[in-house]
């Protein structure tokens, strides 16, 4: 079940990362400047963002099984239609809509999760789930300069549709339902709204949230810059490019196994407070190293790796932290971590863009997300120690 889940979770990396190499392709195919297409990246993080809220409650009410097909299905056809958008502005609309699909993926995976765990073990699952996941942010450069090889930008959509069909297959053949009808919750508009505003008044749920998100938007400052930087700046070329992203993304994946030897010794909390101050610290580093221009590509992508690390380690404990405060609104609680996770990167990623897509906006926005994720945890640990 975890290899299952692990595939369904990474749909969405797989529909941010496979097309990252072809950035700069798009840019002159379509004769439009980087920063619009920066643009279709934050789009898909916008679908992602909004498909969870709908989603994530809607499976508490009807299960698991119907809004993880139906969401793969719409992801299918949108990425279908990606392949012959004629300009930026539809792509970046059909990038919204992917988006909305693979965020069933993505939130009923993680719903799935914590109705069959908790606590320890929510984390530890999250942690091997990280494992099956990262192989997705490893490959998808790799796979989308690989079909840059071989076509044109628009055949990474295709091979994206093909990924889904092969991953709802999968979904229908494997997953049974995880949430048998009496544990749902009552239908229509109004228990969503409640839902939602009880998660909301939960203080210590909302900042751990923000945590797990401002992590993510961290990451995402590195995905919205790295093919520019990599390949503009230090002049890599598609398949490098993809080599040097799957040696960061390898980073992450490192930490978060490691992770679930260290939960053997030490709370959750403890992990995640030590994570964010040494990735603080890698991302000052990486900043002063930008600006003064010492080392070159490797200046950036050292300390970078460390910072990434880092992240590792937050990414599954912050939201196992989250979602064991209310296990009887799983898909809800999800949904909101979903939502903030990916709707802060989808603000994060144009800033990159904005700053000028180097290295010294990267590392910076990076350094700025990470240490108000540390000042975010710290408030829920003054918060707890009141308590």
């Amino acid at each position: 079940m975890i290899l299952v889940l692990g595939a369904l979770i990474a749909l969405g990396p797989l529909t941010i990362d496979m097309y990252l190499p072809a950035l700069p392709a798009i840019a002159e195919d379509l004769n439009t400047p980087s920063s619009a297409v920066q643009l279709t990246l934050a789009g898909t993080l916008v679908g992602l963002a909004l498909g969870q809220l709908v989603i994530g409650p809607l499976s508490d009410i009807v299960g698991r099984r119907l809004p993880l097909i139906v969401g793969t299905g719409v992801h299918i056809l949108a990425s279908l239609a990606c392949i012959v958008a004629p300009n930026i502005a539809v792509l970046g609309g059909l990038r919204v809509i992917q988006g909305l699909g693979a965020a069933a993926a993505a939130v009923v995976a993680m719903a799935i999760v914590r109705d069959l765990f908790s606590g320890r073990a929510a984390a530890t699952v999250l942690s091997r789930l990280m494992l099956v996941m990262g192989v997705a942010p490893v490959l998808a450069p790799s796979l989308g300069g690989a079909v840059l090889l071989v076509g044109s930008w628009r055949l990474v959509f295709a091979a994206l549709a093909i990924m889904g069909v092969a991953l709802m297959t999968l979904a229908i053949v494997s997953l049974r339902e995880s949430l048998p009808p009496e544990r749902r919750r009552a239908s229509g508009i109004m228990p969503v709204l409640w839902t939602y505003r009880s998660l909301l008044r939960d203080t210590q749920f909302v900042v751990l949230v923000m945590v797990a998100a401002l992590a993510m938007s961290a990451l995402f400052a590195y995905v919205a810059g790295s093919s520019f930087v990599l390949q503009e700046e230090f002049g890599l070329d598609e398949q490098q490019f993809a080599i040097v992203f799957a040696a960061g993304a390898i980073s992450l994946i490192g930490a978060s196994q490691l992770n679930v030897l260290l939960l053997g010794r030490f709370a959750p909390v403890q992990i995640v407070l030590s994570a964010l101050s040494f990735g603080v610290v890698a991302g000052a580093i990486m900043v002063v190293l930008a600006v003064t221009e010492v080392g070159g590509m490797a200046g950036f992508v050292v300390p970078l790796w460390f910072v990434l690390g880092a992240v590792g380690f937050v990414m599954p404990n912050a939201p196992a932290l989250a979602l064991s405060r209310h296990g009887e609104a799983a898909g809800g609680a999800a949904a909101l971590l979903g939502a903030a996770q990916f709707g802060l990167g989808a603000i994060v990623a144009p800033i990159v863009g904005a700053l000028g897509n180097n290295a010294i906006a990267v590392s910076t926005t990076m350094v700025v997300t990470s240490a108000a994720a540390l000042i975010a945890l710290g408030s829920v640990t003054v918060l707890s120690a009141r308590r």
